[in-house]
């Protein structure tokens, strides 16, 4: 393994952006984006000749968020616009019969969906109504005959970038349309909103990714906005990170629509008054305590499934909780280290979502089978799926012979190198930090040091399941923290530990903490 210095970390970390870094003036202009501009004229249109316009999100952080950001365009130019994200459990995904038979519309548009839309575009184009679609998921061989359809993954899409999430195709849209209308929208102040759908969407921090979250972060941490407002009161953020958002923030917002209806969270990020977001966070944090307590019931139902010889882990249990699948098929997928599809069976009817592990193309694998599914969409890492239970064997003998070719080795990309304590000082974390926000596809550095001696450890913690060392290599000591340990460790042993580096400021001193992810007794 490579031995580090502060001078090839630099070029290690460097290498990720190709040695370029993007800011806002880099953004593509959205007429890059296949039918921008047919799109943007149908909607200023509608707008000038008083139709009724409808929108229809999705129930996830980013069909949330995108949500969120046209419903505040349309507040800002004082137009009615009828809204609604489909509910999990009456309505499934996207935009379907149901949800158009429930709206009043003469142009409806969707956000974060409806690429796979083949038969509701034909039922808006039967009733008159223009249909408008948004979307970054991977585009199926047959496209849905909509007035516009803007998702940059079309093969003839000029957008140079083709991982975005559906909030900043909304950002880009009602950015257009502003511009068209000649109205002074403060687009950028957007990107707070736009911020926690990069981050809980996991689009890789690269490019014009890492340019938005980066300026979202900004103002999310010097914003007005009540639900920020609200975080910090009831959770104590002092500073909102990429990582806030993905361990904290997210699971809130996306615990609406697992559990409930995703209306409240868009309510949470979109209303003015604080109390109301008091109050609806409130609300979102109960949802979330209860979705813990649900997932992990159904993650040890799950487990008990799991065969050594599955290429593919397929679980599934009657009427199991359809929002936390998900999460589950997340668990699955890590504990055993492959691709996993968790799916709540009821009426005949599977649903469920897939997970990703190692390197396989969870996408290209599950299509497959694609013939039995009644729904199907996503991408590499995740998906979305939907068939008659009668077919499941079917698909599970399909897809665990073609998984036997999917390659799910898991290799730790974001272990850079062997690290000699020596090197270990503020210089370092100044080096760190410019590197950030972390997450995926700019994942935060881990080091190895091996042969560190251990010089004191202590159980810390109310009930004593963390632990803090003194460790010492090559004459230099430093503080490390294990949480929740389950390492045998003890005064004057040799080991190898596994880290991450961290900043620690308390009583107006500044410290430098290792993180330990892993240790290895010599």
């Amino acid at each position: 393994m490579q031995k580090l210095s502060k001078e090839s970390i630099y070029q290690i970390l460097s290498s990720r952006f190709g040695g370029e870094f993007l800011s806002l003036k880099d953004l593509p202009h959205p007429s890059t984006l296949k039918d921008m501009k047919k799109g943007v004229d149908r909607v200023v249109w509608a707008i000038k000749n008083n139709q009724k316009i409808a929108l229809i999100g999705d129930y996830d952080v980013d069909g949330v968020t995108a949500t969120t950001v046209v419903r505040e365009f349309f507040r800002y130019i004082n137009y009615r616009l009828e809204w609604l994200i489909p509910n999990r459990f009456k309505d499934g995904y996207g935009i379907s019969k149901t949800v158009i038979d429930r709206v009043d519309a003469e142009l409806i548009i969707t956000v974060d969906n409806g690429v796979a839309a083949i038969e509701p575009a034909k039922i808006c184009k039967s009733r008159g109504i223009d249909l408008i679609i948004t979307d970054h998921h991977t585009c199926g061989e047959v496209l849905p005959d909509s007035y516009a359809l803007i998702n940059q993954k079309q093969s003839d899409c000029t957008f140079e970038y083709k991982e975005i999430c559906g909030a900043q195709i909304a950002w880009y849209f009602m950015g257009a349309i502003a511009k068209e209308l000649g109205v002074n929208f403060d687009k950028k102040e957007q990107l707070s909103l736009v911020s926690l759908a990069i981050v809980a969407d996991i689009m890789p921090l690269t490019g014009i990714n890492r340019a938005m979250l980066i300026a979202g972060l900004k103002l999310l941490n010097r914003s007005n906005r009540a639900f920020v407002k609200a975080l910090k009161t009831r959770m104590n953020f002092k500073e909102i990170t990429s990582e806030t958002i993905a361990f904290y923030i997210a699971p809130l917002i996306n615990s609406a629509g697992r559990l409930k209806d995703a209306s409240i969270a868009s309510d949470f990020l979109f209303t003015q008054d604080e109390q109301e977001a008091l109050m609806l966070l409130d609300e979102l944090l109960e949802l979330n305590k209860e979705r813990k307590e649900i997932e992990r019931k159904i993650s040890q139902k799950a487990f008990k499934q799991v065969k050594e010889e599955d290429n593919i882990a397929i679980v599934w249990g009657e009427e199991w909780n359809e929002g936390v699948v998900g999460i589950v098929a997340a668990r699955v997928a890590e504990h055993f280290k492959v691709p996993t599809i968790a799916l709540s069976c009821k009426d005949g009817i599977c649903k469920g979502s897939g997970r990703a592990y190692g390197d396989c193309n969870l996408f290209e694998l599950v299509s497959k089978a694609k013939e039995h599914y009644l729904k199907f969409g996503g991408h590499k890492s995740a998906l979305g799926l939907s068939f008659k239970k009668e077919k499941l064997e079917t698909i599970k003998n399909i897809l665990n012979t073609e998984a036997q070719n999917c390659n799910k080795e898991y290799v730790d990309k974001s272990i850079l190198g062997e690290l000699p304590f020596s090197e270990i000082d503020f210089d370092l974390l100044d080096i760190l930090e410019q590197f950030e926000p972390y997450g995926e596809g700019n994942s935060r550095p881990k080091f190895i040091t091996k042969q560190v001696k251990v010089v004191e450890v202590k159980e810390i913690g109310q009930t004593k399941e963390h632990k803090r060392y003194r460790l010492s290599h090559n004459d230099s000591i430093l503080t490390a923290l294990e949480f929740k340990s389950k390492s045998d460790v003890a005064y004057n042993d040799f080991i190898d530990i596994v880290y991450t580096l961290n900043k620690n400021e308390y009583n107006n001193s500044v410290y430098i903490n290792l993180f330990i992810e892993s240790i290895y007794v010599n």
